[in-house]
């Protein structure tokens, strides 16, 4: 039997990975086959159409698509694989915004006003009026830029690691972070550290945003609910659940909790304190890397208030096409990152061409308002060329809505050249990250649909 050194390698890889991920289980790595990264392997990959209904009809109007086919598409996505959302649909749920710290409005040498808001969580059913220490709350950091006095536009995305880690600046408040302590298999609840100041700043290129004129929103995601299986119990949620009640198998996952806490803060942060802050509210693009580039996606699929949004590496369940099954496939992140999604989706774990949608119309959902893709070339797992696909196939929608789409783009760019029009695109050199690189087209296309 003849082997090749990269499926070899490729197995090696993913028994590793899944060894981390779950220590006390031999059966996973055995149940899910090596990662493809051959696309000689890939099966002739039949999408499904954006622009025929349920019904057979053929999409060839505005009307027709905002009126029947969009919703259906809305309704599987959110069926079968987002989930329903149970916030803030819950009456028995409430929130109220604390200022956290005060206002600075020389921040970042001068550069900068930086505004820091709590939003805290509470279950009137069960108390008083009034959260106590043990609720959720969610910490929100704002810089705007000092050198534009009229209304800004702005970006909003969740950060990995906690709001202190997008800038050494020591005004940020040290909140709470999700993390396992040494020697433990869970994790909790821990005081951010003052070394980890900045240690994502790479990722938060702040000076070159704000020099451009555009405002930063962002808010650790841990907040909102932190990111392992059984985090449901911890976040926002846990005020939604009883402690021994998981969610229904139509009911919302981590993603689209995240996306949520999203549309949230847009909606309370920044519209309705637009004025104080001097944010335009109709200008905020939402944006995200990795697991939070789908969240990114999903937001803005489902917040038609978001005017822009941005991937960056979002891979399978985010840009990159689920039946091309390249790199990280729906079997694989479901195996690893059960709580992403909802339970439904994992009936497709066997048989990713029954699937009643595929990326490409969650990135149409989105339409006619700008979509940026981004892709690393490195970044395989998170399939480069199934992510472009994915914006290349959406193109009909916008079309058809009245917009450039992807400008007559016909195949992937060479590295490092961004491309498209309402749809863009870029692949950049480098790995599995967000790079100066991707901002520069970031806030190029921003400013290009923000005039």
């Amino acid at each position: 039997m003849n082997v090749s050194i990269q499926t070899l390698t490729a197995a090696c890889f993913f028994l590793l990975t899944m060894i981390l991920i779950y220590p006390d289980s031999e059966s996973v790595a055995a149940e899910v086959p090596p990662a493809n990264y051959d696309e000689s392997k890939i099966p002739c990959v039949v999408l499904p159409e954006p622009l025929l209904t349920k019904d057979g009809r053929k999409v060839d109007s505005a009307k027709l698509w905002n009126d029947v086919r969009r919703p259906e598409l809305l309704d599987l996505f959110t069926k079968e694989m987002f989930g329903v959302r149970q916030l803030p649909a819950s009456a028995v749920l409430t929130m109220r915004v604390d200022k956290l710290a005060e206002s600075d409005p020389n921040a970042l040498g001068g550069k900068a006003t930086r505004h820091q808001l709590r939003l805290r969580f509470f279950n009137v059913s069960a108390k008083n009026d009034q959260p106590n220490d043990n609720d959720p709350k969610v910490d929100v950091l704002i810089y705007t830029p000092n050198n534009v006095k009229k209304k800004v536009p702005a970006f909003l995305g969740l950060n990995f690691r906690g709001n202190h880690t997008v800038s050494t600046d020591p005004g940020i408040v040290l909140g709470t972070v999700w993390a396992k302590p040494e020697g433990s298999k869970n994790f909790v609840p821990t005081p951010a550290k003052e070394e980890d100041r900045g240690v994502q700043s790479s990722r938060w290129p702040l000076e070159m945003i704000l020099d451009k004129g555009f405002a930063v929103v962002t808010a650790y995601y841990g907040d909102i609910e932190p990111d392992f299986d059984g985090g449901i119990k911890f976040g926002v949620r846990k005020l939604v659940y009883s402690d021994d009640e998981s969610p229904k198998p139509d009911e919302a996952g981590a993603i689209a909790t995240w996306a949520w806490g999203l549309s949230l803060i847009r909606e309370v942060v920044v519209e309705k304190n637009s004025d104080s802050l001097n944010i335009d509210p109709t200008r905020i693009a939402v944006h995200g890397h990795s697991r939070l580039g789908k969240t990114a996606l999903w937001a803005g699929a489902t917040d038609p208030k978001f005017a822009l949004t941005i991937s960056n590496d979002s891979g399978c369940g985010g840009a990159a096409l689920s039946r091309r099954e390249f790199g990280e496939t729906v079997f694989r992140i479901n195996t690893s990152f059960p709580h992403w999604f909802c339970g439904n989706f994992k009936k497709y774990n066997q048989d990713v061409n029954s699937l009643p949608f595929d990326q490409h119309e969650l990135i149409a959902l989105i339409a006619p308002r700008p979509v940026y893709v981004a892709s690393a070339e490195e970044d395989r797992w998170a399939d480069p060329k199934g992510e472009f696909l994915s914006a290349f196939h959406a193109d009909p929608v916008y079309r058809l809505l009245g917009t450039d789409g992807i400008n007559g783009v016909t195949r992937m760019p060479e590295v490092e050249q961004s491309v498209g029009g309402t749809i863009g695109y870029h692949l950049r050199t480098g790995k599995h990250d967000v790079t100066e690189f991707d901002w520069e087209c970031f806030l190029n296309f921003a400013a290009k649909h923000f005039r």
